[in-house]
């Protein structure tokens, strides 16, 4: 999982520095969440291609809009990921693309044996299944949290919702992947505490 990895602090201060119209900010920026931005795009859209040009499209937006964002009112990453979000959305409207299983398979085995392939698909095949009992928005706030690594505060930006919200939406997605994918119940969290393993930020 790729975890942003500029603190609070340098984070303000590069947004403001790219509000102000620093190319080195943005592009500071840019390099930070790219792969966060990619990689929630791809699980979402049916061509590698696709996912490419969605992305530079995302921090196109970015930069057309980012005179207007303030600093101290949304957190940056939800802020991007919410355009990512809504891209994503305009794409779909346009193209009716949905992901597929066999893609991310295809990528996962490129260099591996037979015998790995076979293996790997019936891994992937439990996860894709565990994936879709969830409904629609415990799946985003898996993605957002865990595979783009935002913070709790970040993903509710980004999905338009409370942050208790978010994390209600998570504790549940946990657990019931949790038991589709067989794994031990023994333990369970506090209701307001993440399930084993897997912690907030």
């Amino acid at each position: 999982m790729f975890v942003v990895r500029l603190d609070d602090g340098a984070l303000e201060r590069l947004v403001l520095e790219a509000k102000g119209g620093d190319p080195w900010a943005f592009g500071r920026l840019f390099d930070e969440y790219h792969e966060p931005i990619y990689r929630f795009i791809a699980n979402r859209v049916n061509r590698p291609s696709d996912a490419e040009d969605l992305t530079q499209l995302v921090f196109v937006k970015a930069l057309e809009a980012l005179p207007r964002y303030e600093v101290r009112g949304v957190p940056f990453g939800g802020w991007l990921f919410r355009l990512a979000r809504n891209t994503i959305i305009d794409h779909a409207r346009t193209r009716h693309d949905h992901a597929e299983l066999d893609a991310a398979a295809d990528r996962a085995t490129d260099e591996a044996g037979p015998d790995e392939v076979v293996l790997l698909r019936q891994d992937l095949d439990a996860v894709a299944r565990a994936l879709a009992s969830l409904t629609d928005e415990q799946r985003e706030a898996i993605e957002l949290r865990f595979f783009a690594g935002l913070s709790a505060r970040e993903a509710a930006e980004a999905m338009g919702k409370q942050e208790g919200t978010v994390r209600g939406l998570q504790f549940r997605a946990i657990a019931s992947l949790r038991r589709s994918l067989g794994l031990d119940l023994d333990v369970e969290p506090m209701p307001n505490e993440p399930a084993p393993g897997l912690g907030d930020r």
